[in-house]
């Protein structure tokens, strides 16, 4: 659907949806993951676990320069094939938490599911405008976006036989998925709202970002 959107229009669009993802994440954070891992978890170890996992997708994003070129000279088709296997590690790692937290409890999978959504749509659209920069045309990058997208499926795979197999990984891996929640937010999506210099639009992101917490509290109220 978004083929048929010029850039303007699809900017506009992806600013409220950013502002929602950025939102969800936060609240599926600390309204869900970090109690649900308090209930299984000293303090102390929590803790460390959350600020390992932000130090661990921080080492990822450097490594491969997620969404941005910062050398001078950057081949563009190079940095493409960079941000589909960065992709790919980041929706493995995705299904890996998905599957892990719906055998905890399905309620809380469900916001998972939903958190780690509305933080796609934003990020895969994104990822699109990259690829097309890139080189490639529409059509192979859309394709290429739906392959990539599919290591979800082998992520939650490998997450629920792990499940089955390793001793307490679910336990780690609820403050790991907070963890990379919190940064993703931090560090990639705030930023961007924070660039809208128009003080209405500014106040409606800001708006946006506040439901995507209520949503994730009503979610709470459910459990």
């Amino acid at each position: 659907m978004f083929l048929f959107f010029n850039k303007e229009k699809l900017s506009k669009i992806t600013m409220f949806l950013v502002s929602l993802s950025a939102g969800a994440l936060i609240g599926g954070a600390f309204l869900h993951l970090l109690p649900e891992a308090s209930e299984k978890m000293e303090p102390e170890k929590l803790f460390f676990v959350v600020l390992l996992a932000i130090v661990i997708f921080f080492l990822v994003e450097k490594i491969f320069h997620w969404r941005h070129c910062h050398k001078e000279n950057c081949e563009i088709h190079t940095f493409g094939y960079m941000n589909l296997v960065g992709d790919c590690l980041h929706n493995f790692i995705d299904g890996l938490v998905i599957a892990s937290v719906f055998l905890v409890d399905f309620k809380l999978g469900v916001i998972t599911a939903l958190a780690v959504a509305l933080h796609e749509i934003p990020q895969e659209i994104g990822d699109f405008g990259v690829l097309v920069h890139a080189g490639f045309n529409k059509t192979k990058a859309l394709a290429l976006n739906y392959m990539v997208a599919s290591t979800i499926i082998l992520g939650g795979a490998v997450g629920y036989f792990a499940t089955l197999y390793i001793e307490n990984v679910v336990t780690y891996l609820l403050p790991i998925a907070a963890g990379g929640f919190i940064y993703i937010a931090v560090s990639d999506l705030i930023p961007e709202i924070r660039k809208e210099g128009n003080f209405k639009k500014s106040l409606i992101s800001f708006a946006v970002f506040l439901l995507g917490i209520i949503l994730m509290f009503l979610g709470k109220l459910l459990d």
